[in-house]
């Protein structure tokens, strides 16, 4: 009992002392090397990529309304899904166009 004991404190003594090892280390961050993706790109990205979801969401529905699938359950998460990402979208559109209205309205 007592060399079991013993055995597993040694194995927590060498796993706190591997931990502390780690931690005291320090990260080797490489700075990445800035991407030439235009404002305009990301955003067209973004748009395809919601787009794309809104129509896996609505073909995943019209299998469901027309009886070819039973996974009501996964079509609603992507409608869910798709719905999130548009509304998150709006909201970054609603924040550009303020600060766009807000630069118009600077005086000179």
């Amino acid at each position: 009992m007592k060399i079991e004991m013993m055995s597993s404190q040694v194995t927590l003594l060498q796993q706190m002392q591997e931990m502390q090892r780690v931690a005291n280390q320090t990260p080797s961050i490489e700075p990445n090397e800035a991407s030439a993706v235009s404002f305009s790109d990301a955003m067209k990205d973004v748009v395809g990529r919601i787009n794309e979801q809104q129509n896996v969401a609505s073909k995943l529905m019209t299998a469901v309304d027309a009886g070819q699938s039973d996974d009501l359950v996964g079509a609603m998460v992507a409608s869910q899904k798709a719905g999130l990402s548009f509304s998150a979208l709006m909201q970054v559109r609603n924040k550009l166009m303020t600060g766009f209205d807000d630069i118009m309205r600077m005086p000179l």
